[in-house]
């Protein structure tokens, strides 16, 4: 394992910055020092580090230990997982993760690592040991469970990593990687969004004659979310995501500074974002959260509604929106048809501008115990664009019969088995709506791989299976046993691939937070 030279550093260092825009001078010295750590975080802080153990413990190593350390694969290594913390404020500033063979220790030296909470750089000067530092990778990594919780964060965060050696006798004493997050350490004002994504239940009426149009019910979720952020600059750049995504943010950021007319741009990261055109309201989270991360950098109190109308969203359906908004479950109440100011015919959202979000009738907290299975085939995108529209005008209006028979399943099965936590209730209620009104016509489109699942998804126990939004998504919700219904989705699913994720209900809305 080779170490990186200053040039390299210095090229990883730009290979981050096109993934995440520019770094601080305190990030890049904490990517590049061969120094020591502590005293960096002491000096930038004014405050002491203190150190939390979090795992201590001595285990075989495996391949990338031994690589690392230049030892036998199975040699005994202490394996130390830390947080280093400001000491006043408690904030974790740095996660560290250390691997040190044990046949390389002097008595005395391994005596005091494997005591709890004293900082490496401590022990090494205290037992003066002569060493050097060699860095071997500096990267991006996204978060997971386990930085989430120690950063209180989103697990799909991104992270800076670095990775680097103490040579001792020029031999590998010790491999450490240290991990902060992209928003830590800067020197101006950074918004963190997370936003959640949502399941589209159903559009309740395609018909019409009621003077009404759409309507829906569906579900905040915690994943797959949208997390991005942002910081003011003079025009607008935005980094991460894919293609579509990243014109998503950059669309949705150029509406906001001249909806609101604000008097610079921003630079922004998309970390995460659930698939394009997979029915988990991608689009529509995206825009919200740029827009949200922009009036909070410009000090604009906006309501979420009237960021939706700037971006051009919830035109159709209201369950996006208010999933940014308050999370939980929800329902909308459609919009106005066939008058001044409501819809004069059947489209979605996305060709739906200048429609405000329809009001929200109803919300509730989601089931803390419910689990929601998200299944996700590699297929055809769901409807959208051009396509979207044509599905619209083709299958609407529904018959009213169908109709009312929704209306019925939402309003005295559906609801009622939410808020009287039944969840065979809700699910029953769940399969039936797949066979009913516009939604039967969205899972009739689908690739056959789709009504398979659905299928399968409540013979392997889950209580209830459908079909979000235009698809491909499929979710299923249970409690117990849906790590097993997970596992039917993935033989489902075979060799033609996908994701499931096994994820709950978010009973709050997005966060925004400056930093």
């Amino acid at each position: 394992m080779e170490p990186l030279t200053i040039d390299g550093i210095n090229e990883r260092i730009r290979e981050i910055e096109q993934e995440v825009g520019r770094l601080s001078p305190m990030q890049k010295v904490l990517i590049g020092t061969d120094g020591s750590v502590t005293n960096l975080l002491e000096m930038a802080t004014g405050h002491p580090v203190a150190i939390a153990t979090l795992v201590q413990e001595v285990v075989a190593a495996d391949a990338g230990m031994a690589a690392a350390l230049a030892i036998e694969p199975d040699d005994e290594v202490n394996y130390r997982v830390v947080e280093l913390k400001d000491s006043v404020t408690g904030e974790v500033l740095i996660y560290a993760v250390s691997c040190t063979p044990l046949r390389r220790l002097a008595p005395e030296f391994r005596q005091d690592l494997m005591r709890a909470d004293i900082p490496i750089g401590r022990i090494l000067r205290n037992h003066r040991i002569e060493s050097r530092r060699e860095i071997t990778d500096a990267r991006i990594v996204q978060a997971g469970a386990d930085l989430a919780r120690a950063f209180d964060t989103h697990r799909s965060e991104s992270m800076l990593s670095r990775r680097y050696r103490i040579i001792h006798r020029e031999e590998p004493l010790i491999a450490i990687e240290e991990i902060f997050p992209c928003t830590a350490f800067v020197d101006e004002v950074r918004v963190l969004v997370d936003a959640p994504s949502r399941i589209h239940i159903t559009l309740l009426d395609m018909n019409a004659t009621s003077g009404r149009v759409d309507g829906g019910v569906g579900v905040a979720i915690d994943e797959p979310g949208c997390i991005l952020d942002a910081r003011k600059s003079a025009g607008i750049e935005v980094y991460g995501g894919d293609e579509t995504a990243s014109r998503r943010v950059l669309e949705a950021a150029r509406a906001t500074v001249e909806g609101l007319g604000l008097p610079g741009g921003s630079e922004i990261v998309l970390h995460a974002a659930a698939r394009p055109h997979a029915g988990l309201g991608s689009g529509t989270q995206v825009a919200l959260a740029t827009a949200a991360a922009l009036c909070r950098l410009y000090d604009r109190e906006v309501p979420v509604p009237d960021l939706a109308r700037i971006v051009g969203r919830g035109g159709t359906s209201g369950i996006g929106t208010a999933a940014f908004e308050q999370g939980g479950f929800i329902l909308d109440g459609g919009h106005r048809f066939g008058t001044l100011g409501g819809k004069e015919d059947f489209r979605p959202s996305a060709a739906s501008r200048g429609i405000a979000p329809p009001p929200i009738l109803a919300r509730h907290r989601f089931p803390e115990d419910w689990r929601i299975l998200l299944v996700t085939p590699d297929v055809e995108a769901g409807a959208h664009g051009g396509r979207e529209v044509d599905v619209f005008r083709t299958h609407c209006p529904v018959p009213l019969d169908e109709v009312r028979e929704l209306c019925h399943e939402v309003l005295m099965r559906m609801i009622p088995g939410l808020v009287e936590h039944d969840l065979d209730l809700f699910g029953s209620a769940v399969n039936r709506v797949q066979r009913l009104g516009f939604k039967r016509a969205e899972v009739t489109l689908q690739h056959p791989v789709v009504p398979a699942l659905l299928e399968a998804l409540v013979q392997a126990g889950a209580a209830g299976a459908g079909l979000s939004s235009f698809g491909p998504t499929v979710y299923a919700v249970g409690d117990t046993g849906m790590e097993g219904v997970a596992r039917t989705a993935a033989e489902v699913l075979g060799d033609r691939g996908g994701s499931v994720i096994l994820t709950r209900a978010r009973n709050h809305g997005a966060g925004v937070r400056a930093g």
